[in-house]
């Protein structure tokens, strides 16, 4: 059994929607970022940066941070949408999502979403990154399936709960239709479905 401790954010569903797809069982523990509790000693001991998610997993006795990590962890754990022929470019596009498309995505939250009219500079640079972010996907899917070519896998899995916040980015998914594609074709996985309500709380995944 896998427990998973983690906020409601793209990287926790990251998490519970591989579980999900690897058909494993899992708990999750919610970890309240509002109030901090990702820097209690506690957690801190299993995830440096207090970030989350932090799995652990109970059948191999260790502890895992960063969605990264983890999503190879229970690739290769599982044997599942991680082959090791496709291994290289899958890495690449899973570490493309890492280092650039969650960390852009995320200051654009920052600025756009969360904090809207205290910084022009902020606003202005994040949106017209994230628009690149979204013009860039678009011109791979225009060309493969897939972030890694013809097959689902992990660089998928997390990429996807970053674009699921389309609606706070305001630049237009619609208007990507390779991008678009991909992500109707992802939303009506069952096991996706499932994952992304990470609280068992009825959400759902935002319309294209």
């Amino acid at each position: 059994m896998i427990e998973l401790l983690t906020a409601n954010t793209p990287n926790g569903k990251k998490i519970s929607i591989m579980l999900e797809e690897i058909h494993y069982k899992y708990k999750v523990i919610k970890i309240n970022i509002n109030k901090d509790e990702q820097f209690k000693p506690d957690f801190k001991k299993l995830s440096p940066f207090s970030k989350t998610p932090v799995i652990i997993d109970h059948d191999s006795k260790q502890s895992l941070f960063e969605s990264g990590a983890i999503l190879i962890y229970l690739g290769e754990k599982s044997g599942k949408f991680y082959n090791v022929n496709e291994r290289t470019i899958i890495n690449q596009w899973l570490m493309g999502q890492m280092g650039y498309i969650g960390p852009m995505l995320g200051q654009h939250h920052q600025f756009h979403h969360y904090n809207p009219g205290k910084s022009k500079f902020g606003e202005e640079r994040y949106f017209n990154i994230c628009r690149r972010v979204y013009k860039e996907l678009d011109e791979r899917l225009s060309k493969s399936r897939f972030l890694a070519g013809k097959n689902y896998t992990i660089a998928d899995i997390a990429t996807f709960p970053w674009i699921a916040r389309h609606e706070w980015h305001d630049i237009g998914l619609k208007s990507h239709k390779n991008l678009s594609r991909w992500y109707y074709e992802i939303s009506t996985r069952e096991a996706v479905k499932k994952g992304y309500d990470l609280l068992n709380k009825g959400e759902e995944i935002p319309k294209v």
